[in-house]
């Protein structure tokens, strides 16, 4: 039996680029580890700083008392941001620095020893750094196994060795989530909600994986890539112990929420509300009423460009036009409270006409943001076509590229960035 501490961060996003939310979330890639883990006789600890914000000291406490042989750390902010990760590593670099005097294995899973795995590696000081989705890779390394495919590791010499390529994991069997109460109690933050104020606790759920679609600017090609999805028997067993427990929202994390009538019947009848992230091109009047009707209040479409020439430029594969978008976000808003139009700032769209058709959005109840500057996150097929195939320096690059190509940013972001070697710990030459 292998102890096992499974630790998400207490994240903070000072100064980063940072397009996700800062709110809390569950820790899905660590609940499905933990399950696995358990079911093979393992013990684990999963500890959430972020959302019982404890501090080092605190995470040290906790481990000291728990005696682990291997703690794992994300380096990026639950499943649901993994595609959008803040580039910096401080808040991993920090608590690892924070556990030297414990004696167990680390281990680094997320999006940045996903792409990038040497440099991950050395900036974090780990023993291991796991690529990919990390579920099945951490059972095997509990179970003893220290050399297989997606494993990054340095020898006794120093010299890294990069095993494979990145893992991907089943998916479709992922079995139905149990967390603790208080866990659930704490999730005060309903994400991507605006309709009504919170009353009882938000979760998250996760109904399909990966995407079918390979636009240029998602970040996914080394982790959540091929589409997968769970039984609606499955998902609606996991939302029944989520209401169980007093949950009145949920955020399906999903990539690409799909069309799916059997979901969606099922969610009828449960009275739950709930979120989704998707195109609205792929939704045909009748199962966007079929969506509204099983509670859904909130959908961020992804629409990128208000041209042909933008979408194309971007591989969205979109067979409307943009009036016919923009007729199909005001269908859907009349059957779900919030509907939120995605736009990124692109060089084929006129910034008048973007304003124009932001404004005309609006007065139809469909909220657009203004567009979001494109950061070539690595892995993407954006990162490739600019500079190839990720290197140890992939996001350094990346980042000085976003702060030199625009002198304004978005109004998701609250402040300008600061570059990267201001973010992170110096701990590499």
């Amino acid at each position: 039996m292998t102890r096992v501490a499974l630790v998400n961060p207490n994240w903070t996003f000072d100064g980063s680029i940072y397009f996700g939310c800062r709110s809390p979330h569950l820790p899905l890639e660590l609940g499905i580890s933990q399950h696995h883990l358990r079911e093979a006789g393992h013990a684990t600890l999963l500890l959430d700083a972020h959302m019982f914000d404890l501090s080092l000291a605190d995470i040290h406490a906790e481990l000291i008392a728990f005696r682990p042989d291997m703690i794992v750390l994300t380096t990026a902010p639950t499943y649901l941001f993994w595609r959008c990760a803040p580039p910096e590593l401080r808040v991993p670099q920090e608590l690892v620095l924070s556990l030297r005097d414990i004696a167990a294995t680390l281990v680094a899973v997320g999006p940045h020893g996903s792409t990038t795995p040497r440099m991950t590696l050395r900036k974090l000081g780990v023993t291991f750094v796991l690529m990919g989705e990390c579920e099945e890779g951490l059972l095997r390394l509990a179970n003893g196994e220290r050399d297989f495919a997606g494993l990054c590791f340095a020898d006794p010499a120093g010299i890294i060795h990069v095993n494979g390529g990145p893992l991907a994991a089943d998916f479709v069997g992922q079995p139905v989530l149990q967390w603790p109460d208080e866990m659930i109690r704490r999730h005060h933050h309903h994400h991507h909600r605006f309709e009504a104020a919170p009353i009882g606790p938000g979760a998250e759920v996760e109904a399909s994986r990966g995407c079918p679609y390979h636009c240029t600017f998602c970040a996914k090609d080394n982790f959540r890539n091929a589409y997968r999805k769970r039984s609606p028997a499955m998902i609606l067993d996991e939302v029944d112990r989520l209401r169980g427990q007093g949950v009145e929202y949920i955020y399906f994390i999903d990539e690409i929420f799909l069309p799916n009538a059997e979901l969606l019947e099922g969610l009828v009848a449960r009275g739950l509300k709930f979120g989704v992230q998707t195109r609205i091109d792929l939704w045909k009047p009748p199962m966007l009423e079929l969506l509204g009707r099983a509670g859904c209040v909130s959908i961020e479409a992804g629409i990128e460009s208000l041209t042909p020439e933008g979408r194309a430029a971007l591989a969205k594969n979109c067979r409307m036009s943009t009036d016919e978008l923009a007729d199909r976000l005001v269908e859907a808003r009349r059957h779900v409270p919030f509907v939120q139009a995605n736009l990124i700032e692109m060089p084929q769209d006129d910034d008048p006409a973007v304003q124009r058709w932001r404004e005309r959005m609006q007065e139809a109840g469909v909220w657009a943001n203004d567009p979001v500057p494109l950061y070539p996150y690595p892995g993407s097929p954006d990162y490739q076509k600019l500079w190839g195939a990720p290197d140890d320096r992939a996001w350094e690059r990346a980042h000085a590229h976003y702060l030199a190509q625009f002198n304004q940013f978005s109004d998701v972001q609250n402040e300008r960035p600061v570059p990267l070697t201001a973010l992170e710990l110096q701990v590499v030459p």
